[in-house]
């Protein structure tokens, strides 16, 4: 058993000394106590030695309900029982229901503690302190919330990154996995912006504060971290609305146990006893605590399985609206798509090579600020010398020429090509066609010719992510109905990823006003915000913001902590891999199977029970199960989600 705060141990503690005392008197009534003294008022003093033990705390807080008029709890319930069954001279059965109700609320704490740390396992990502330079290049110790943007802070191996910040110096490894559940560290140089919350690996690092502490990437998880509790999934909500009329009914009737069934029977005196003893075993029966504490435990579980998968969920209430997806809709461009253009392929002419084709059209765009230029100029790793480009002439939307290297070389699309008199063969432009079928259309062609002869083609490209193709088929294998894209490039863009991702549904064209009409119009087709066929869109959190806080569930690609994403959206993926996706849809059903699976159990054994007590048929003892037994059970159950989120751990590359 992990460590236990020092309350359960003195609980445990008491549990313990009672339940010695317990067994020894239940030991001395069946062996040395004669029967006549069993039923004395001093063999009652003595039974409530363990009885105040192990039960002090519960009658101490049903007298301050009393006395501030909020009794009907488990700890009113509790006391009235067992001291109702000392009054029917049952001491053994009062004193074991209070001390396995104390066993129950024993295990119940320790679960709760551990689901909750695996949401507060976050808290640990908060910085202690901070080194900051000063102008005289001496380093002082500060506490992270005197962290200001523009301070220059030191940050040594193995310390955690206490702010937002841009590299100034240093290259090295920082861990991400306190935020993005990724094992694998991420490389950081010098200009290459970093996160609060991740831990600096083997060098020091100088970096430029560019945020004050307050409003840094760690203070915006911690504050989701400490919130998430108080948005209710509509199950935690029955529950509580449950419980707040079903334990008063439940008095009442017990009351009604007591007093009428002696009343008609005329014989008051002589049964009031047997039916006092069958009230309280329907009080101590009717007890909520299995329901109150194990369907919040199995979303507490929940969340923090999800957050150990890199995914940050704003409340119980998101995770349940994951369980229900009909519809996903996505963004393209750096949701689906990297968000950046490359190179995707190369068919140079014969005479010539890939890097040849690459070299002499990265030298004509080495001037040009375009993003596929820019792309063609990172691509190429053996670039001309810039004494050897001259004459540079832009023909704004076809094309670029320039003399490089002594030859006229020209790089734009076909029409430009065709007013050079210039034209590929159709075997190549067939064979280069074939070579990038599911890409050309994605992207941007770009064709190159030296001296009037042409050399060779390249594609640009904005590529799918690596793990788009995968994600899409396993959210669909999930049950998700369908998956619809967004975007405002052009329909050919838009169709070719779309069929390369496997999805069916698309729209293009669209600025950002005509997103939200196009979302607002698919919620009206599925019923509006109160149908169970929820809508969730997934987006960058910038650009999508209207959309994300419009639709049922809003996942944002956090970006490693964009701003925009953790305060648009209801769920933050932070290392913007889509394939987190499937995974806490999967957390979420298995949540709610979990969930649902407690109410139903609890309901079922309470109400037989019940059923039983008030017949006379179910004794003390079997109040004892129905109440501690259940509880644990459904707490049991709910600490699945536990035990997933600790095998994911142990999973995990060290």
């Amino acid at each position: 058993m992990d460590k236990l705060t020092s309350k359960q141990k003195n609980n445990l503690i008491r549990i313990i000394v009672a339940f010695i005392i317990f067994v020894a008197l239940m030991i001395a009534e069946h062996t040395v106590i004669p029967e006549d003294f069993a039923h004395s008022i001093w063999m009652l003093l003595i039974w409530l030695i363990p009885y105040f033990i192990v039960g002090y705390d519960v009658v101490r807080k049903c007298l301050i309900g009393i006395s501030h008029g909020q009794m009907f709890d488990e700890s009113f319930l509790m006391t009235i029982a067992t001291v109702g069954a000392f009054g029917c001279g049952e001491f053994d059965e009062a004193v074991a229901v209070m001390l396995f109700y104390q066993i129950g609320e024993f295990f119940q704490s320790y679960a709760v503690g551990k689901s909750r740390g695996a949401i507060t396992d976050l808290m640990s990502i908060a910085p202690d302190y901070a080194n900051r330079e000063g102008e005289d290049g001496e380093v002082e110790v500060i506490d992270p919330d005197d962290i200001e943007a523009g301070d220059i802070l030191v940050i040594k191996p193995g310390e955690k990154i206490p702010a937002d910040g841009t590299v100034l110096e240093g290259t090295g490894l920082i861990n991400t996995s306190a935020l993005t559940g990724e094992s694998m560290p991420r490389e950081v140089k010098a200009g290459d912006q970093i996160i609060s919350g991740c831990i600096n690996g083997d060098n020091l690092l100088r970096v430029r504060a560019d945020k004050d502490y307050d409003d840094s990437t760690v203070m915006q998880i911690l504050e989701l971290v400490e919130n998430a509790s108080t948005r209710k999934s509509r199950t935690e909500n029955f529950i509580t609305r449950f419980a707040r009329y079903y334990t008063p009914a439940v008095v009442l009737g017990a009351v009604v146990l007591a007093f009428l069934p002696p009343l008609l029977s005329g014989n008051f005196a002589g049964n009031f006893g047997e039916w006092v003893l069958r009230a309280c075993t329907f009080l101590v029966i009717s007890c909520p605590c299995a329901l109150v504490i194990s369907v919040p435990l199995a979303f507490f579980g929940g969340i923090g399985a999800a957050s150990n998968e890199g995914v940050l969920v704003k409340g119980s209430n998101f995770l349940e609206m994951m369980a229900h997806i009909d519809t996903l809709v996505s963004d393209k461009t750096g949701t689906l798509t990297e968000g950046r253009f490359k190179v995707s392929e190369v068919m140079p002419e014969s005479g010539y090579t890939a890097d040849d084709v690459v070299r002499y059209a990265a030298a004509v765009e080495s001037g040009s600020t375009h993003p596929i230029g820019a792309a063609i100029a990172a691509a190429c790793s053996d670039p001309v010398p810039q004494s050897e480009i001259t004459g540079e002439e832009n023909h704004a939307g076809k094309g670029i020429i320039a003399n490089v290297s002594g030859a006229v070389t020209a790089v734009g699309n076909m029409s430009f090509m065709e007013e050079l008199g210039i034209r590929p063969s159709s075997e190549h432009l067939s064979t280069f066609a074939a070579a990038t079928s599911g890409i050309r259309e994605a992207g941007t062609m770009c064709y190159v010719a030296r001296d009037g002869k042409y050399i060779g083609a390249i594609a640009v490209s904005d590529m799918p992510k690596p793990e788009a193709k995968k994600a899409v088929r396993d959210i669909l294998a999930e049950g998700v109905r369908r998956i619809i894209m967004l975007t405002g490039d052009s329909r050919e863009t838009a169709r070719a990823v779309a069929e390369y991702l496997g999805i069916t549904d698309y729209a293009a064209g669209l600025l950002p006003q005509d997103k939200v009409e196009y979302f607002e119009n698919l919620l009206a087709e599925t019923g509006g915000e109160d149908s169970s066929r929820k809508i969730a869109f997934i987006g960058d959190g910038i650009n999508d913001a209207p959309v994300l806080s419009r639709a049922d569930v809003g996942i944002a690609m956090g970006s490693l902590g964009s701003d925009a994403a953790i305060e648009a959206a209801d769920v933050v993926i932070m290392d913007d891999n889509l394939e987190r996706i499937p995974a806490v849809i999967r957390i979420a059903r298995k949540t709610i199977g979990i969930s649902r699976a407690n109410i139903v159990f609890a309901l079922l054994v309470k109400f037989t029970c019940l059923i039983l007590g008030a017949l006379g048929i179910a004794n003390m003892w079997a109040a004892v199960f129905a109440d501690v037994g259940v509880a644990i059970i459904c707490i049991l159950n709910s600490m699945r989600m536990i035990v997933r989120r600790k095998k994911a751990e142990q999973a995990q590359p060290a």
